[in-house]
Parts: C-alpha cells; structure tokens; sequence
C-alpha cells in the first residue's frame, strides 16, 4: 500500500486530491492548519473506504520548525511516505506600491518560503529511504509575470516551478519531480471573484486531470490539458498585451 502527504488539505484542491486518491486505494497523512476540516474530510473519506489507512495532523506550513516535525511523524507512522504533495497555498495580492505590502508578503512567505520548507521536509525522507515522488502545485499564472492583484502570486508559483526543476536537474536518485500547472479549478481560493475567469471548470474535474497527471509521473503538466496545454504555450510567447486580453 502506497501513501501520499498532501499539505492544505483542509478545502478545495487539496481535500478533493485526498478524495479522489483514497479512491485508488492510497492511505493518506493531511495536514492543514484547520484540524476540525481535517477531522470532517477524514470521516467523510473512511465511510466511503473503510480499508484505507487516512493520518492527520494540524501544520501552519510556515512554522518551519513544524513542517519538519510533521513530516517526520508522518514517515514514522506510516514507515515510508511515497508521495508527497505540496499543495498549501494562498491567493492574496495587490497591485505593487499600492499600500497592501502585507498581503502580498503572506503570500510570497506562504507559497514560496513555506513550499521550500516543505520540499527541505519531503527530500530529507526521500534521500533516507532512497526513493520518493514530490509533486509541486504550481499555477499557470506562475509561466510569466502577470499583473495587479496576480503579480506576487504568479512570482511565487514560478519560484515553485524553478525548484522543482532544480531537483530535477540534479537527478537524486530513486526521486521523481513532477511540477503541476493547474488552470482555472473552482475552489475556496477563487469562489469570491467578482467575474469567473474564462475557462474555469469544477473542482472534481479540475483535480481529476491533476491526480492523472500526478499518476503519470510527468515532470509538469497543464491541467486540464485543454485548453491549457495550448494556451500555455502561448502564454509563454505572445506578448504581454495580448495575455492581458487572453485571460
């Protein structure tokens, strides 16, 4: 049996990962700050797969001392973590020089500081045990800079691609890096927009493509493939007035 550690696990991508892996027959450590939604998914989880084996434990991801902690009780429970997904993540912003330095440093000190000491956590184990699958959850905003409110978050999701394909480029052995590009997936981070971005499609399909990807093992992925895969390319290519029309 298999078992994956998945951060931010409490709501959106991350719960509906936790589901749809207990469906494949993975035992689960969650984590999130939020331990009552933690308890509820648990339940909710084991009435539908009694056989699985699903561990959860509170972690604010930017006590890097915790993570540590976490990661380690979690490898020592299970005896061998395969899989770890860091996933936590925040969607704060503003535009730069417009007053709200605070939100935009929570989410570069989440997204980016706290997915380092995730990853430090994750290949500690990995190294010890001499194998292991981390997957990053990037953002498509991560393939360039973007504007306004995207700004800092799209800096913080390709810092986490580039450390994903540093350690792919150092090739540790018995390690797979996969780096997901998730589209536009409805979830708690983006339910209070005042106008739905182009292309967004439901939660459990949004995360279906991304546990099929993960699955697969692919270094990175646009997820759903259509029309991210296209689009993707574009965004890395066409020039920025043209992005801004895009999405």
């Amino acid at each position: 049996m298999s078992t994956i550690l998945i951060t931010g696990a409490s709501s959106g991508l991350g719960a509906e990962m936790a589901r749809q892996f207990a469906a494949l027959g993975y035992d689960l450590g969650l984590c999130a700050r939020r331990t009552e939604r933690l308890d509820e998914l648990r339940t909710e989880i084991l009435a539908e797969h009694p056989d699985r084996v699903v561990s959860v434990k509170q972690l604010d991801v930017t006590d890097d001392t915790a993570v540590f902690t976490v990661f380690d009780e979690f490898a020592a429970e299970f005896g061998t973590i395969d899989r770890v997904i860091v996933n936590a993540g925040l969607g704060k912003g503003a535009p730069l020089g417009t007053g709200k330095h605070a939100a935009n440093r929570e989410t570069a000190v989440v997204n980016f500081l706290a997915a380092l000491a995730q990853t430090e956590a994750a290949m500690q184990i990995f190294r010890a045990q001499g194998r292991g699958h981390l997957v990053m959850i990037s953002s498509i905003s991560g393939l360039r800079g973007m504007p306004k409110t995207l700004t800092t978050y799209a800096a913080t999701k390709a810092g986490v691609a580039a450390l994903a394909e540093g350690l792919r480029a150092e090739a540790v052995p018995g390690v797979d890096v996969s780096v997901i590009y998730p589209g536009y997936i409805r979830s708690e981070m983006n339910d209070r927009i005042k106008h739905e971005p182009k292309f967004m499609v439901d939660t459990e399909t949004g995360v279906r493509a991304m546990v099929a990807a993960i699955e697969k093992r692919h270094a990175k992925a646009y997820v759903p493939s259509w029309p991210w895969v296209p689009l993707g390319y574009a965004l890395r290519v066409l020039p920025s007035r043209v992005v801004r029309k895009m999405l």
